[in-house]
């Protein structure tokens, strides 16, 4: 009886830890879809594609986009980083992670990624994703998933191609190739406000997309900030940042061209009762509390 019941135990230990290990197989390939919605999902993309993400991932999808171009990156390239990092973080930027796996691409710093530290700098993290995919022979003409195993050598290497359709969207939005394509609902309460808001909103911009802004003289008698943009495109793109950036630097509106993005809408609509603003892109913050 006694050796009986303990089959019995040992059966049912082994059972609990084919599910568990099931369980684990699952959620690794498949990741994000088996989240359940999240009503803090606040971000809306929407260029020949629709993408929801809250503020954390927008932001990180926005910085990994501007990374690649500042790298001077093909958009494939941002494309396949995206989808990777959606597939190994969420586009979160994780503590941890299988084994020593850290950050936005989940990079190991016993693989000679960087330190924990380094690689949890979403900036860090995305230029040595590009560095390493830019070393890839042929990279351009593989699919998004074959391109993002030749950097991550991953247990699953069919798991990224799910994140394509998602991540062309993003970049698409992102590069500027749509027009008022990233819109957020943020908070009334940001992180930052006034000085320190326009402030860190400058490092930003200069670290992610390599380039200095000033004091927005069009905001009279508010705190903003004033981005020069050489075309459409590009305007699109710096206007698409401070939206995704709204959250974390207390961006309360943003402007370009006749369209304008507001904190209070979380939403892009026509401007009718001032001047178009086709060369630079205006951004306002919150005032001090």
């Amino acid at each position: 009886m006694w050796v009986r019941t303990r089959a019995v135990v040992a059966g049912g230990i082994v059972l609990v830890l084919v599910a568990v290990v099931g369980i684990w197989i699952v959620v690794r390939q498949f990741g994000e879809r088996l989240r359940l919605p999240s009503a803090s999902r606040t971000c809306t993309v929407q260029a020949d594609g629709r993408v929801a993400l809250d503020p954390d991932q927008m932001a990180n999808a926005a910085t990994i986009a501007a990374i690649g171009i500042q790298r001077e990156m093909p958009e494939r390239a941002v494309v396949v980083a995206l989808a990777t990092a959606y597939q190994e973080s969420g586009l979160r930027n994780l503590a941890g992670g299988d084994r020593d796996s850290v950050g936005l691409f989940q990079q190991r710093p016993s693989q000679g990624w960087g330190t924990p530290t380094q690689i949890r700098d979403p900036r860090y993290a995305a230029n040595r994703f590009y560095a390493a995919l830019k070393k890839v022979r042929g990279w351009e003409g593989m699919r998004v998933t074959d391109a993002a195993q030749k950097v991550q050598r991953s247990a699953f290497p069919e798991a990224y191609q799910k994140w394509a359709d998602e991540s062309e969207v993003l970049t698409r939005a992102l590069l500027g190739h749509a027009t008022g394509a990233v819109a957020c609902a943020v908070g009334r309460n940001p992180v930052l406000r006034g000085e320190a808001a326009a402030s860190a909103l400058t490092r930003g911009l200069t670290l992610d997309w390599g380039m200095a802004t000033a004091t927005a003289a069009g905001l009279t008698g508010l705190t903003g900030l004033t981005v020069p943009a050489a075309d459409q495109r590009r305007g699109w793109r710096y206007a698409h940042w401070l939206v995704s950036h709204a959250q974390d630097n207390g961006v309360k509106r943003v402007r370009f061209g006749d369209l304008e993005w507001t904190a209070q809408d979380g939403t892009w609509n026509r401007v009718t009762d001032a001047p178009a603003t086709g060369d630079r892109v205006l951004a306002e913050v919150f005032a001090d509390a």
